[in-house]
Parts: C-alpha cells; structure tokens; sequence
C-alpha cells in the first residue's frame, strides 16, 4: 500500500502501526535477501521501534542518532552520528517511524549503479541482473519491492530520479534550499539535495509537505513559505505550456526508452498542455562541468576522513607516523570509485589548474542555468526522458566509468541550476524494465511539477504496475 493508503486504514483504526511494522518485517526479511536494498540486516531489523506512524527508509548517507551512517563506505566503518539530520527531526515529530536499518547506496554517493558499495550491489526488483540505479538504489529498489512504504534519498547530479526511473517509482529532486542538507554527509555542497522516492505522486507530495521548510543549521537553506504540496495534486493540465528540448533527444539514446517518451508526450498533449520544441544549448557541456564541479567539492568535503576522529583506521598504521596512518587509512578506506574521484577533484583545484578547469567549469554552469531561465520566462515546466537507457546489467559498466557517468546525462543540469525535477514511471520495455519520465519547473515551484505529473499519472497506469520477485 501507500503511505496515504496507509493512513487512511489507520485513522479508521482498521490496522494499528504494530500490524504495518510487521507486515514490512517479515516482507524485507522474505525479499532483501535477493534484492539486497538493506544493509545490516541481520542484527537491527528486530530493534526497530514501534511508534506511531508509517515507517520510512533512510539513506545510508543521511545522519540518524545513535545508529549507523556509514555512506556505505569502509571508511566510515561503525560511525553512529551523535545527531539526527534535520529532516529525520521533522519526520519524528511528524510521528513517523524511521527505521534502524539504512538503504544501500553507491559509496558516498558516488555512483550510477550502487555497484560501488562496501556492501555489494542492490538489485533491480524488476530484473534481478540489473542494477537499480545510482546512488540512491537501495532506496528506490526497496520501495519498488515494497520493503519499503517510502524512502528518502539524495541526489547530486540524478541520484534520486535515475534509480526512480529504473525502479518504476516516483522520484524528487527539489530545489536547492528548500530540504535542509543538515545531517547529510557531503558530497558535493553545491549540488547535493535530500528528496523523496515514493510509489506514487501523493506520497511524493505528502513527504515533501513534512520535510521542507528553513533550517537555521543549513546556511544554505532558503527561508521560504512551504505551500501546502498536496493542493497542487489537480488533475488538470489544460494550458500548461511545456517546453520539450530538443538537446534531450539525440543520437545515442536507447530506442525503447525514446518511443515510450515520446508517446507520454503526446499523452501529456492529449490532456491539454500546450507543447512546443525548446532550446537549452549548453546541454551538451554539462556532464563535463559536473565532473569538475562535483569532483571538486568531494575531494574537500571527503578530506575530513582522515582515521583520527571517526570511522576506520587502518591497524597497520598503528606504529608509523602521522602521514603514514593518513595514506594506509584513506588507501584502504576508500572504495576505487571514491578515490578516483578526489584524485580527479584535487587535480581540478591544484595550482595551475584552477582556472582552466575549475573556475570555467562555474562560469558554464551559470550559463546552464541562464538556458533554464530563459525558458521559464514562456514556459511552466520541461518534460524530458529521465535516463537514456532502462536498467543496465550488473557488471555491465562498472568498469568504464565515463560510460557509467554518461547514465546521468539527462539529470545533471537541474542539479546545477538548482532547480527542482520530478522523474515519473510512464512505460516499460520489452523486457519489462521501467522508463521514468522527467519534468523540470523553475526554482520553488514544486507545485507545478506536482500537478503536472499527477495529472499525468491518475490517466496512466503505470505507477499501479508491481514487479515479480522470483
């Protein structure tokens, strides 16, 4: 069921949230062992409190009291944050229960696939060789499974909104302020957003409803009213213009996925938008800004991982001097991906360096962002594909990693905008893998993308389709 579903059979008194925890206990304990969406399971799912709410799944990434964050990483081996992340606050006193037990995730963040974890690979609910995505896969694959009633994950450059699409689920980004990042272990400060993985486009709205609003521990959060999401669940998009840019339809895009995006486009048209051909022409330069952008601030924000302080340090360092124990700790703490990353981060910010890729890597983000604004001037929201491909099998591209970052291709340039974005089910393959459907607004205007693709999805029936876990 749904959370709202779930809800509603609660306040008729009809269930108790005793019944829910159990039924959401014995289903991860019968699924997670093939789709791996958990990790640590054996010695925490007995501990999760019953309270009096519906149980929501956290991010490996995303700081809970007393409990294991670990971004999935070696590094952070046994870290229980003395804190809870804002957001977990909020859904406390929403009455939810957040579960003890933390979702997989590429290692920091940093992956398409959550084939870069220290746990193992997650697996797609809809295909068990296939990959669920990146790095939010734990969270999109245990909704998709229901192990999950909901989710929260976080998205850099797509994190949310890929694995959404290739799960089958409801994925959002939203803009950049507007969930405070207090508690979510970095990844790129500039980019990084917690946002929502639901079964459907009420809960997505329901969610955002608890965890939006302005955080003083976040210098980065906007001090902005937060509208009431769910009244922008109308199911009417008559006039709405939406722009369709033609960068996102190229050569190079799975065939499938270009067909089944294109007749929810017409769909969309059917329903009244008022659609028209639109120009972003800076499209093509922002995998490479993100790959300057994004590496840079990692290899920052993960310098703070150093062995003293927290997590794992490497016992052979135990003799040696300080320098020593730094170089044995994050060699051995950190997964291949990670490191390439800081590496190619560092290089971007060295001396010499700086200007020629780092500082015009931020000029051509304002100009991404520029493309944005222009459209917005004519135009209510964006719909594009969210991936260029369903699902790829496991293995597949873990060792080509400019391949694998071309899977974020479509997502990266609201990141760096700041704007928000919404991926959406809206058909599957022949080999029944899910396609997601993307629609951008400009900043702050969640509602717009809400009512877009509610609209869309109330005259669908994807979102209703359930995969079969042999």
């Amino acid at each position: 069921m749904t959370a709202h579903e779930l809800f509603d059979k609660l306040n008729r008194k009809e269930i108790s949230p005793r019944d829910i925890i159990t039924s959401l206990q014995d289903r991860i304990r019968q699924i997670d062992p093939k789709v791996k969406a958990y990790v640590r399971l054996s010695d925490s799912l007995h501990q999760t409190p019953i309270l009096s709410g519906i149980p929501i799944s956290i991010k490996d990434n995303i700081c809970t009291e007393g409990y294991n964050t670990e971004c999935c990483s070696k590094i952070l081996a046994g870290f229980k944050p003395p804190y809870d992340a804002t957001v977990i606050t909020k859904l406390k006193e929403a009455g939810a229960t957040v579960l003890d037990v933390k979702t997989n995730m590429d290692e920091f963040a940093f992956g398409s696939s959550t084939e870069n974890s220290c746990f193992g690979p997650s697996r797609n609910p809809w295909n068990l060789e296939c990959v669920p995505g990146g790095s939010s896969g734990g969270s999109a694959a245990a909704v998709a499974a229901d192990e999950a009633i909901w989710a929260l994950g976080s998205d850099t450059g797509g994190s949310i909104r890929q694995p959404a699409s290739f799960c089958g689920v409801v994925g959002l980004k939203p803009t950049y302020g507007r969930v405070s990042r207090y508690g979510l272990i970095a990844f790129a400060s500039s980019l990084d957003q917690i946002g929502p993985i639901t079964k459907d486009v009420r809960d997505c709205a329901i969610l955002m409803n608890i965890i939006s609003g302005f955080d003083a521990h976040d210098s980065t959060s906007v001090d902005l009213k937060v509208p009431d999401y769910t009244k922008g669940l109308v199911n009417d998009i008559k006039g709405i213009k939406i722009g369709i840019p033609k960068e996102y339809f190229v050569e190079g895009m799975d065939a499938e996925v270009k067909t089944i995006v294109q007749e929810a486009v017409h769909k969309l048209k059917d329903l009244g938008a008022d659609l028209k051909e639109v120009t972003l022409p800076h499209t093509e330069y922002a995998v490479s800004v993100y790959y300057i952008v994004a590496t840079a601030e990692a290899s920052s924000n993960l310098s703070r991982f150093d062995g003293v302080q927290y997590g794992f340090r490497a016992k052979s360092a135990k003799s040696k001097n300080l320098i020593d124990m730094y170089e044995s700790t994050r060699g051995n703490g950190f997964g291949e991906e990670a490191k390439r990353r800081i590496i190619l981060g560092t290089f971007a910010l060295s001396h010499g360096y700086y200007d020629a890729y780092y500082l015009r890597a931020l000029k051509v983000r304002t100009l991404i962002k520029e493309d944005f604004d222009k459209v917005f001037k004519d135009f209510d929201c964006i719909v594009t594909p969210t991936s260029p491909t369903p699902a790829f099998k496991i293995g597949e591209k873990i060792k080509d990693p400019l391949k694998m970052y071309l899977s974020d291709i479509y997502t990266i340039s609201a990141n760096l905008a700041g704007i928000p974005a919404i991926s959406i089910p809206c058909g599957f393959t022949k080999k029944r893998l899910p396609v997601g459907l993307q629609i951008l607004a400009k900043a702050f205007n969640e509602e717009m993308l809400f009512r877009a693709a509610y609209t869309y999805e109330q005259n669908t029936p994807w979102h209703l389709e359930k995969p079969k876990i042999e």
